[in-house]
């Protein structure tokens, strides 16, 4: 029998000129997925070109993260975008990505939305077909990434996309499965050994514990981690070293 595998994914390449948020070497190191910015809710030509370098040294799976035009508000804003304007948004998004990722000697290998496209996704369906829409124009091979049960999903479905449900290890749930919005106090989780066994559950019994107490289902093929959460680094490690201690091989899963 094989052993049980859990992809480990985290946005990276979020820094912007002289800014830098996170530390992208450092969750090189842990996760076997990163989520890259492709310049529309953060991340720079170069930074994203060092972040791509850096993920093919180790071995990391990049995938493109795309998001609404919004660099202001760090593309955690809705934008109510036509599905014309977001398909071609999209398209742009892979597209310089993947010739990024070309330059690093590597390439895209997936592609998860980022932030408040992310969420809207979850019940928007014009817009989850748009993103559907814009990744099997690129390429019908590119899996994605994302919440099971959503529109997006079944509009990636439709078109014959492979679809990789995943769990957050550092987000609280509400009740139907969706993220707490982070305007909401208790949305980002900051304890170490809380978030290692809400993954353990997740993982080991597909289930979690929502906001209000009532524990709900949930399918994950990969667990994520936010690279700009504070104290991101030892979160992921903690994360990584409970799957591995659960018996689970860390590996990408494209």
């Amino acid at each position: 029998m094989s052993a049980v595998t859990m992809d480990l994914n985290a946005d990276l390449g979020e820094g912007f000129g002289a800014w830098r948020l996170g530390d992208d070497e450092a969750m090189l190191e842990v996760v076997t997925s990163a989520n890259v910015a492709c310049g529309f809710h953060a991340g720079d030509p170069a930074g994203l070109l060092r972040t791509c370098r850096a993920a093919a040294a180790r071995g990391v799976r990049i995938g493109a993260q795309v998001g609404y035009r919004d660099l202001a508000g760090f593309g955690r804003r809705f934008i109510d975008v036509s599905h014309e304007d977001l398909v071609a948004d999209v398209v742009y998004q892979i597209g310089a990505l993947r010739a990024l990722a070309h330059a690093a000697g590597s390439a895209v290998a997936y592609v998860k939305p980022h932030g408040a496209l992310y969420n809207t996704i979850i019940r928007h369906a014009e817009q989850a077909d748009a993103v559907a829409t814009a990744v099997h124009f690129v390429d019908p091979a590119l899996p994605v990434l994302g919440l099971a049960g959503s529109e997006f999903f079944d509009a990636a479905r439709a078109l014959g996309l492979r679809t990789v449900p995943e769990a957050f290890a550092d987000r609280a749930y509400q009740p139907d499965g969706t993220l707490v919005s982070r305007r909401e106090q208790g949305a980002v989780l900051h304890d170490v050994d809380e978030i290692a066994e809400r993954v353990a559950a997740m993982t080991g019994h597909g289930r979690v514990t929502a906001i209000d107490g009532s524990t709900i289902p949930i399918t994950a093929e990969s667990v994520c981690v936010h690279g700009d959460s504070p104290g991101a680094v030892r979160i992921a490690t903690a994360v990584r070293d409970r799957l591995i201690a659960d018996g689970l091989q860390l590996r990408a899963f494209v």
